[in-house]
């Protein structure tokens, strides 16, 4: 993320069986330590045997797949305390003995439902100021302006893409709805319409553009609805005119995350838990019986059950080999976890590594990915209703933090951390500087309050650097916003904190101040280094409670002052809080259009242009779509300065 401030402007051959070797010298028990705890002799012996190996030391082993091999190096894509399995039959021992604890009678353990957001609290009209004093305002950090990508995508880094149902290069526009990407000629008085391809076997399709090529990524509907996979069509634009699919890839894991660098793209994919022939209490067949039958099933399972596939022109084949799947500890829940990286001009090859345990949370810098897990129950992000059958896995209070250094499509494991409290989002996670910043939530090994944390890597671990805690006591992270030496955290239960946090000094993050207003912020932008934006909800001083977007001085971040609010009215919801792509800011026009949904009988869609005028926001609605089409649309600025609005079916330029 901080990245962004290089754009922002002052605006008022497989690898050393070095695991075989170890697992031989110190046994099992050291396969099922913690995950930090490494004793420094061990990973002397690590060292000097994967440095004879790369010296050209041939060492027997088991190759990816099949026993007795011996595998020669490619690249060593886990560098720290993440261990590879040295083995096919070594990974599926270690899923087998991990299932036969998550099975039930009745399956696996997992029947759980997610949740939709929870009910908010009523606002209480409170407003008040905490200023700390110990430096002056010009000594304070500073928030700064955001921009979209190149691609026309309000996104979380500056220089890495994120996909959208809209994307451009200026010229050319491309958009997708339900099974067809449109192409678009942007360059005239007025849009036209060039052509369409099918898009087939995808379903709730998003966009990545890079050149003439555009890479289409969303839900492989060939998958059953128990198993979700993933699809990825690559299309050709060298005419625009008529667009042509070049390559059509699928993967039985469900889509975590997707980026964009340059010419390459990374996906992190989850795999659940397998679908084995478990049988259920039926009859005379007792619960005992049930589960007894059940644990056989997952001991008989095979590796192929366990991995991941990817599929290419109707052939299916293992995408990880089983020495790079890295075997985490017990206190990650059962799943895998893949990272996909893929050049653009052949995404049929992908470079992937995986990990033996469940993430759940995926954040892109630059050059780093880091994966961390959401501590609290293991897996969906919900609760098991009454109907559950078994108890629901409870993880302990503690986030675990991978960081992987990425060069073009790989990624190499260098660091593995742990933290006490809960990340609620990849807006939580956050690196400058080499730090890592995390914005959490309470958990059962913290006090009931919200917390920055900072991280530095240290040889093979991340260890915290810093810490502030009690933030929003008993209250609820609404949205986060980082900069170079800056953190904006809103928390929310009746009224409305904004904390300003100072991270000049990474390992002493301070408090500067506070505002609380009435409502909450679920979205925070930043025009330049004199104001910000928060897009959330809020009273709208008729009794009522509906969408609001607050203008905000930040000139002196210990005396943040919210300038002007506008609220919409109780029907109203702003799609900005749970998709910031929904939100544009144009800096020449001093412009944000974001866009709101109104419910009565039907879903309506609307774009708010708000103009910033001496400090006050100066809004008009403009209705656009209707029913589930209000959320393909987007307002994308090119670079002449000119806006399209597309929406479901159109795109055309819009009036500011």
């Amino acid at each position: 993320m901080t990245d962004l401030e290089n754009l922002w402007d002052d605006y008022p051959t497989g690898k050393a069986p070095v695991t075989a070797i170890l697992a031989a010298a110190v046994g099992e028990r050291r396969r099922r330590r913690r995950l930090l705890v490494r004793p420094l002799l061990t990973a002397g012996v690590a060292t000097g045997v994967a440095g004879a190996f790369v010296a050209g030391t041939l060492v027997g082993g088991s190759g990816p797949g099949t026993p007795g091999g011996t595998a020669l190096p490619e690249r060593v894509a886990f560098k720290a305390d993440l261990e590879p399995a040295a083995s096919c039959d070594e990974l599926l021992a270690s899923y087998v003995r991990r299932g036969k604890e998550r099975v039930t009678a009745w399956g696996w353990d997992d029947f759980r439902v997610a949740l939709g957001a929870h009910g908010r609290e009523g606002p209480v009209a409170d407003r008040a100021v905490n200023k700390l004093s110990g430096r002056t305002a010009g000594q304070v950090p500073k928030a700064q302006r955001a921009t979209s990508s190149d691609t026309g995508t309000n996104v979380q880094e500056a220089g890495v893409d994120e996909p959208d149902t809209v994307k451009t290069d200026g010229s050319v526009l491309v958009t997708v709805r339900d099974d067809d990407l449109v192409t678009w000629d942007v360059t005239g008085a007025s849009t036209e319409r060039l052509s369409s391809v099918r898009l087939d076997g995808i379903e709730s399709a998003e966009l990545l553009l890079a050149g003439d090529t555009v890479v289409a990524i969303g839900a492989d509907a060939g998958a059953p609805p128990e198993a979700p996979g993933t699809r990825v069509l690559t299309i050709s634009l060298a005419d625009p005119a008529e667009p042509e699919v070049v390559a059509d890839v699928s993967y039985d894991a469900a889509l975590l995350s997707a980026r964009q660098h340059g010419d390459t793209v990374r996906l992190v994919l989850e795999s659940g838990l397998p679908d084995l022939d478990f049988v259920e209490p039926r009859g005379r067949r007792t619960d005992q019986a049930a589960l007894r039958r059940n644990r056989q099933v997952v001991e008989e399972s095979t590796i192929e059950d366990w991995l991941p596939t990817i599929t290419t022109d109707g052939d299916s084949r293992q995408l990880l080999d089983c020495t790079d799947v890295a075997i985490p500890s017990d206190d990650l829940g059962l799943a895998t976890t893949s990272i996909v990286g893929l050049d653009l001009t052949s995404t049929a090859e992908p470079d992937a590594i995986g990990l033996a345990g469940r993430t759940g949370i995926a954040y892109e810098s630059a050059d780093h990915l880091y994966l961390a897990t959401r501590a609290g129950w293991d897996g969906w992000d919900g609760s098991c209703l009454d109907w559950c059958r078994g108890a629901p896995t409870r993880t302990s209070g503690t986030t675990h933090v991978f960081d992987f250094e990425l060069d073009g499509s790989a990624a190499t494991h260098v660091a593995s951390g742990e933290v006490e409290g809960a990340v609620r989002d990849r807006w939580s996670v956050d690196e400058a500087d080499g730090v890592l910043r995390l914005a959490l939530g309470p958990t059962s090994e913290t006090g009931d309050f919200n917390s920055v944390v900072t991280l530095r890597r240290e040889g093979e671990q991340l260890v915290e650097h810093g810490r502030l805690d009690r933030l929003g006591p008993r209250e609820d992270i609404t949205s986060v916003r980082w900069f170079d030496d800056l953190a904006i955290v809103v928390t929310f239960r009746r009224v409305d904190p904004l904390y300003a946090v100072d991270l000049t000094d990474s390992s002493r993050p301070r408090l500067l101040g506070k505002l609380k207003v009435p409502g909450f912020s679920s979205y925070l932008h930043p025009l330049g280094s004199w104001r910000m934006v928060g897009v959330g909800e809020g009273p709208d001083g008729k009794g009522g409670w509906g969408a609001q977007v607050g203008l905000f001085d930040v000139r002196d971040i210990t005396d943040v002052r919210r300038l002007d609010v506008h609220s919409y009215g109780r029907s109203f919801r702003a799609l900005a809080g749970t998709d910031p792509r929904a939100f544009t800011w144009l800096p020449d026009e001093r412009t944000v259009v974001t866009v709101l949904e109104r419910r009565a009988r039907t879903r309506v869609g609307y774009v708010s242009i708000i103009r910033l005028v001496d400090g006050e926001l100066r809004q008009r609605l403009q209705q656009v779509e209707y029913g589930a089409d209000v959320d393909l649309v987007r307002a994308v600025p090119l670079p002449d300065g000119r806006v399209v609005l597309a929406t479901g079916e159109q795109a055309q330029f819009l009036e500011l």
